[in-house]
């Protein structure tokens, strides 16, 4: 992997050098200890190798499962502004991030005749405003496809091993992708939570 650099010669009218060079010690330190995972927090540093330290078999999972879905587009990052509302283009909405009825109804309205899936995120699968919004598509889905089908159509995005959505994904037959116990939320977009749905 490349290395990022820092060029801050343009800087040095307002840093003097010797500045910087007094940082070195503390800099280098800190350095060691991110990748080291030896300073507070080293249980959630995952992220630091994570372009290069993944589940590549998952990877292609992703890949594969995005490629059933006929999704293409890396949703609002690679997508023009109002996407959803253009013809051709694969619809993504949001759900489980509130707690509105009305949000519900009118997003059950929206995907009225249409053919859906529904990509479940959630570490534990009892996170409130995300378990009761798959509950009322998982509902949605089971009336319209019926469960097996409907089974084939529903992803499960959490832990590896434990919580109330894995149990509910492995007893259902749900494909799953895994949140890493050392990945924070703030870059879970470099896991199979934001991968999956740009793919």
């Amino acid at each position: 992997m490349k290395k990022i650099t820092l060029d801050y010669s343009n800087a040095l009218n307002f840093i003097r050098q010797e500045e910087i060079d007094l940082m070195q010690e503390k800099v280098s330190l800190c350095h060691k200890m991110l990748h080291e995972k030896t300073g507070a927090g080293r249980d959630f540093l995952g992220w630091v190798d994570l372009p290069e330290n993944y589940d590549k078999e998952e990877f292609e999972r992703v890949k594969a499962a995005a490629d059933r879905l006929g999704a293409r587009a890396a949703l609002e990052m690679l997508n023009p502004p109002f996407s959803n509302e253009l013809s051709g283009r694969t619809k993504v909405y949001f759900a489980g991030h509130n707690m509105s009825s009305s949000y519900l109804k009118g997003l059950l309205d929206v995907i009225e005749g249409k053919d859906i899936s529904v990509n479940v995120i959630s570490k534990s699968g009892t996170t409130t405003e995300p378990a009761i919004a798959f509950r009322v598509f998982k509902e949605y889905m089971e009336e319209k496809y019926g469960r097996e089908e409907a089974s084939k159509r529903i992803y499960a995005t959490t832990d590896k091993n434990k919580g109330a959505l894995k149990s509910l994904a492995e007893s259902q037959g749900y494909e799953s992708f895994v949140i890493p116990d050392d990945v924070g939320g703030r870059y879970s977009v470099l896991t199979p939570v934001g991968l999956f749905p740009m793919a």
